[in-house]
């Protein structure tokens, strides 16, 4: 049982009590029935007309519950309409005042969304507004009347967020240009001349309106003032080029040339001026020096015929240069040939300097192969034989990938122009064919040279007899020789060494002469005189011809006896394999042709 109807009942019971108690003092006081049942009725009438009261005034609250709750749900519906919800829905049953109580609630939450909606929708329009009168843009179309749902203030707050990076970007961009815009004017000494470019220059950075148009505009003005600075630099950069041209053939002093200096770098008005004034001072210069100038040119020209690799049939077609008549269109011609040959390397450089490699790495390679055939390359020093060997081999690989690298790029070339490309007035293969042919023609008669030398040597040697072979004396490859050489017994060491032979001195074979020496007449020989006194009959001279000649070691036939003196004659058959033994030889080579000139000079005596 609810408490409030306890408290009816309780309520109920004490009217009843209150009722006997009456009744029990009326019936003390001795009130007649008349006037008891009269004051019943006032008690009825009292409490009657407070229940009334009360019933009137709770039906009244019903009444304005009911009411509140028929607005509170138009509302709602509106606001949950506005707001663009869901309808609000009460869960279960419930009573009047609950449901008033949670409708009026319901009401007074949409009330705040939309009031926060509205101030929302108000502060981004106008950033919105802002935005687009820096931007020069439209506005976003959003109607302000209605109250925007979420999704709409998502999308506006997304739209300003874009402006304003927009907005940053084109600052960027135009503070970034402006500084551009304003080097390039103070570089070109160019004052703002246009509304346009006064706003730019001069007017507030904020106060600039970051139109894609003033954007475009910008950019079109400092490409014209870009191009303008480069136009201005590459015409400095000619009177420059111009100048230290002049100043070459003019063969201006470095104190001349100290003194515009400062106008040798930089593209400003002023500089451009100073270095046309030097220009037109040099060019009458040149004016009142044109023989010395066009010699200069000349020399120019020739540098560059030797870098193009001109023929000499090339080199004469330029007729100019081998005039005497100095005069101004002389000057023309050559200066117009300077141009044309100084584009014509610029444009073939990389094949021009491909060739020059070339040709340094093949001088370089006949320079190996001359020293590979001279003998002296074995007083090797410090290890310079090897490291020549090593550069050798690596240059014999590297040279042929060379020529088929400029082989291929010529080819290219030849087919991009339509025309062949020329060293020394031929193509370039024909021309490493043609070097590398002379190279063998080249060794070719040197070894034919030396063949017919040492075939000379042999037929001299069979003739007359050889020489003496001393090497000549080298630091580091014998020991010193002392300065006096310990006289021999000649009577013994000729007894001792008449009939004997001499041991080769680098390992080949002695020969003994088939005839003596001549005298220096050449009409008689040598007669050798013996111990009795006698005369010995001089034999006939048979067979004195190369070709009755052989060398087998034997005494040939109509040569002279074994008791005739010893000839020295050695035939080197082989080299020292190492340079050790080489030095050794080459020592023991000294003494045996010491002993040799010796056991000749007691011969002679006796």
């Amino acid at each position: 049982m609810r408490r409030s109807e306890v408290l009816a009942e309780e309520s109920i019971v004490c009217l009843q009590k209150a009722l006997n108690h009456l009744r029990e003092i009326w019936e003390l006081i001795g009130i007649p029935e008349d006037q008891r049942l009269q004051r019943t009725e006032v008690v009825k009438k009292h409490i009657k007309d407070l229940l009334d009261m009360m019933i009137a005034e709770e039906e009244s609250l019903k009444e304005r519950l009911i009411k509140s709750i028929s607005i509170c749900q138009k509302e709602l519906n509106t606001l949950c309409s506005e707001l663009h919800v869901e309808p609000f829905q009460e869960e279960g049953e419930t009573t009047i005042l609950q449901l008033e109580k949670d409708l009026r609630t319901q009401v007074e939450l949409m009330r705040k969304q939309k009031k926060e909606r509205k101030q929302e929708l108000k502060l981004l329009q106008e950033q919105d507004q802002e935005l687009c009168e820096i931007l020069c843009m439209p506005h976003y179309d959003i109607d302000s009347t209605s109250v925007p749902s979420l999704e709409e203030l998502s999308q506006f707050r997304q739209h300003v967020a874009t402006m304003r990076e927009t907005k940053a970007s084109r600052r960027e961009e135009f503070v970034n240009i402006k500084r551009q815009i304003i080097l390039c004017m103070e570089e070109l000494d160019h004052t703002p001349d246009t509304s346009f470019e006064r706003d730019v220059v001069c007017e507030d950075e904020d106060a600039f309106c970051l139109s894609l148009e003033n954007i475009a505009t910008l950019q079109k003005l400092l490409r014209q003032l870009e191009m303008r600075k480069s136009q201005n630099e590459a015409v400095c950069e000619g009177l420059r080029a111009q100048i230290r041209e002049l100043w070459d053939r003019l063969q201006i002093p470095a104190e001349e040339r100290e003194a515009v200096a400062t106008v040798m770098t930089g593209s400003k008005a002023k500089v451009r001026k100073a270095l046309q004034l030097e220009v037109d001072r040099l060019e009458e210069l040149k004016m009142q020096n044109m023989k010395k100038v066009i010699e200069a040119i000349r020399v120019e020209l020739a540098q560059y015929w030797d870098q193009c690799f001109y023929s000499q049939e090339q080199r004469q077609a330029f007729a100019p240069y081998y005039a005497e008549d100095y005069t101004e269109n002389l000057l023309q011609l050559h200066d117009a040939e300077i141009v044309r040959l100084r584009n014509y390397y610029e444009v073939h450089k990389e094949l021009f300097e491909g060739v020059q490699k070339w040709e340094e790495s093949w001088r370089l390679f006949l320079e190996f192969e001359r020293k590979a055939s001279d003998p002296s390359r074995f007083t090797n020093r410090g290890g310079n034989l090897l490291k020549e060997e090593k550069q050798r081999a690596k240059l014999q690989k590297t040279l042929p990938k060379l020529e088929e690298e400029l082989k291929a790029r010529i080819e290219m070339w030849e087919q991009e122009h339509s025309k062949a490309f020329v060293v020394n007035g031929q193509k370039f293969m024909e021309y490493v064919m043609e070097q590398w042919e002379m190279h063998r023609l080249e060794k070719e008669r040197a070894k034919q040279e030396r063949q017919l030398k040492n075939k000379k040597q042999t037929e001299t040697e069979m003739l007359y007899g050889s020489a003496p072979r001393t090497p000549n004396k080298r630091r580091g490859l014998a020991p010193n020789t002392p300065g006096k050489v310990r006289k021999l017994n000649t009577t013994t060491m000729s007894n001792a060494t008449a009939n004997s032979s001499i041991r080769p001195v680098f390992g080949g074979t002695v020969y003994r002469s088939p005839v003596s020496r001549l005298p220096p007449s050449g009409s008689k020989p040598v007669i050798t005189s013996t111990c009795s006194g006698k005369k010995t009959p001089r034999a006939g001279r048979h067979g004195a011809n190369k070709e009755n000649l052989e060398l087998n070691g034997s005494i040939l036939s109509g040569g002279y006896p074994a008791s005739a003196p010893l000839q020295r004659n050695f035939s080197i058959n082989s080299v020292a394999s190492t340079y050790s033994e080489f030095a050794r030889e080459l020592s023991k080579a000294s003494k045996s042709d010491a002993t040799s000139r010796i056991l000749n000079s007691t011969n002679i005596q006796s």
